[in-house]
């Protein structure tokens, strides 16, 4: 059985060295045997078929080729459909109200618990917000992510200790449900 899957790469093209141009990863996923890879955008996110493998495995392979083919690692989170389109759904924020700047989700490798966050007052940030959901947290940031204060500290190491997280604007989450809609 095939199953349609998204990679979301953690911070490359963003500035610096770490260039995957979205030809050679696309490239790369077909040479590892996968089907119908398709890229979103220049910043990380890349659709594809497999029959085998599942989430951490796939994760790992494709982050295992992208080091050998490009000589730097980048972390990966591969997430099916089912779980892309729940996300969304699931979102506890008003999306149809609100800017596509304004609403995100940081994506995890694993699951985080409440206690991760419990160092941060959540009133201090008002209006701006966050919640969590199945391996991510949605944040509200009313004034788009670049000037969110709640993003720059729920983006420090002590937070994300242990876990990969990779953030996509609201834009991109809806894309990739529908990319991924096989």
């Amino acid at each position: 059985m095939t199953t349609t899957y998204a990679a979301l790469l953690r911070g490359i093209n963003v500035g610096g060295s770490r260039k995957v141009p979205m030809a050679d990863l696309r490239t790369l996923l077909t040479d590892l045997g996968h089907d119908d890879v398709r890229t979103y955008l220049q910043s990380g996110q890349a659709v594809f078929s497999s029959g085998r493998g599942g989430d951490e495995a796939l994760a790992a392979e494709i982050a295992q080729a992208l080091e050998n083919h490009f000589g730097f690692g980048v972390d990966v989170i591969v997430r099916d459909h089912a779980y892309l389109e729940a996300i969304a759904g699931a979102c506890p924020f008003p999306a149809a109200d609100l800017e596509p700047r304004q609403l995100h989700v940081t994506y995890f490798s694993a699951p985080v618990t409440p206690d991760r966050f419990a160092e941060i007052d959540q009133d201090a940030y008002l209006p701006e917000e966050f919640r969590l959901g199945d391996r991510a947290l949605y944040l509200y940031a009313p004034t788009g992510l670049g000037r969110s204060k709640l993003a720059e500290h729920l983006s420090k190491p002590r937070i994300t200790k242990g876990v990969i997280a990779t953030t996509r604007n609201w834009n991109t989450v809806v894309k990739l449900v529908e990319m991924t809609d096989a």
